[in-house]
């Protein structure tokens, strides 16, 4: 019979893979910008938020904070890198106001993750504190990354299309939320948890009106300028 630590490393490690997934998928919509040479139509926030999501988790992951969690540091270390690539992307292709906001939102994640790990090592002295302040903003910067999507739905909901909404990050999302959920019930970790739990129904609820609204979906339809299509800037 497995015992639950072996069971929760390999729950961790399908994590990793589906993870790994969820952090490729966007890819096909990079591939439309690059060939389209613009963002039009596509927002960045949810990358922005995964920057700064990613990073608090490989801190929360360390040693010094949260022991024993070696597979959380691996898996958001990768995120890390690969949506830096992506809001690069966005970067280059999108007008100037949009970069400024880019480098604003990610000049204040930096500013406020210095803050963080200034506050962990200096202020707090055992694991158990510095797991609980930076467990607590991990579930708020999870929930953000997961909830940043909101603003694509209520476009899908409005134009009744998916175009820019894409189905397999939605997956991904869902089968994400439900592979740590239950790797954070194996050895319970509410920071783990909560925000993965959120994440699985995010991710459902995405699906749900990715079945509702593939028909009416026109996938030919000619973008519309974007001050049309856009709810939020980023």
């Amino acid at each position: 019979m497995v015992d639950t630590e072996t069971a929760r490393t390999i729950v961790g490690i399908v994590g990793n893979v589906i993870s790994f997934g969820l952090f490729l998928s966007p890819i096909p919509t990079f591939i439309t910008i690059w060939k389209k040479k613009t963002a039009s139509g596509f927002k960045p926030d949810p990358y922005v938020a995964t920057v700064l999501n990613c990073a608090m988790w490989v801190f929360y992951g360390m040693p010094f904070v949260h022991p024993d969690s070696l597979l959380v540091v691996t898996i958001n270390g990768f995120g890390f890198c690969l949506e830096l690539i992506y809001v690069g992307i966005f970067f280059i292709y999108s007008p100037w106001k949009r970069r400024r906001n880019i480098l604003l939102a990610l000049l204040v994640e930096l500013i406020f993750m210095v803050a963080v790990v200034a506050i962990t090592l200096l202020v707090l002295h055992t694991t158990g504190r510095r797991s609980t302040l930076v467990g607590i903003l991990c579930i708020i910067f999870n929930i953000a990354m997961y909830t940043s999507p909101l603003t694509i739905m209520r476009r899908v909901i409005q134009t009744k299309s998916v175009k820019y909404m894409p189905f397999f990050l939605s997956l991904t999302n869902f089968l994400n939320g439900v592979i740590w959920a239950v790797y954070a019930l194996l050895k319970f970790d509410p920071f783990v948890l909560v925000p993965n739990a959120l994440g699985s129904l995010s991710g459902l609820v995405q699906l749900i009106l990715y079945a509702t609204y593939y028909r009416t979906t026109k996938w030919d339809e000619p973008e519309k300028p974007t001050s049309e299509v856009e709810i939020s800037g980023a």
